[in-house]
């Protein structure tokens, strides 16, 4: 595993961590961190070993504010300002080979949902997707899965108070290549990280093959 890179960005400078081969691969696989935690969380890093193994360029994407110390997460408009920049420097200087498949953790995979068009993105990897706050259904972000425009899987944990999987399946009603992968825990997904993994995994695989 090679050190983190840092790039700049308009809110200061980010990381990127780097897995997988560096030419070659399958396609390139980008991660975003969800609020509470950075990019060594257990479900990405077993998505990006997995990945990784089977050909793909994976990059975890350390925020500016994580990377600066920071413990709580700036608005949404603004984790969307830095992970474009580091997106646009990644593709100008040609680390974005192959495919390109955005993703992320909570938080992150709201970044990913809300860019995926914007970005050319072949498809979006949700991991715990926060459908809506604990106990407040009525507050849902439905809207950001619906338009993410591209192929989508959400793998989410089978007790998540963020939104369960027939909650999520509900929102994905009528949204073209949209699937739900229940896998067992909460919204942290450390319950069984290999189920993650291996969800994930399956879904690069059909998205290759379609």
């Amino acid at each position: 595993m090679s050190p983190p890179v840092p790039v700049d960005t308009p809110l200061g400078p980010a990381a990127v961590h780097a897995d997988g081969p560096a030419a070659g691969a399958r396609g390139t696989l980008v991660l975003g961190h969800g609020a509470g935690g950075g990019v060594a969380s257990p479900d990405l890093l077993a998505v990006t070993a997995s990945a990784a193994a089977a050909g793909w360029r994976v990059l975890r994407v350390e925020q500016p504010w994580r990377v600066a110390g920071g413990r709580i997460a700036p608005a949404p408009p603004r984790l969307d300002v830095a992970w474009t920049a580091v997106l646009d420097a990644l593709r100008a200087g040609g680390a974005l080979t192959g495919p390109l498949v955005l993703g992320g953790r909570s938080a992150g995979a709201r970044v990913a949902c809300r860019t995926a068009t914007a970005q050319g993105a072949r498809g979006v990897l949700a991991l715990a997707f926060p459908l809506h706050p604990p106990g407040r259904p009525e507050k849902s972000r439905a809207g950001e899965l619906a338009g993410a425009g591209v192929p989508l899987v959400v793998v989410q944990g089978a007790t998540d108070a963020f939104g369960r999987p027939a909650e999520v399946t509900a929102a994905l009603a009528g949204v073209p290549a949209a699937t739900v992968s229940a896998v067992p825990g909460d919204h942290s997904l450390v319950k069984d990280p290999g189920a993650v993994a291996a969800a994930a995994r399956r879904w690069l695989e059909d998205l290759l093959s379609s």
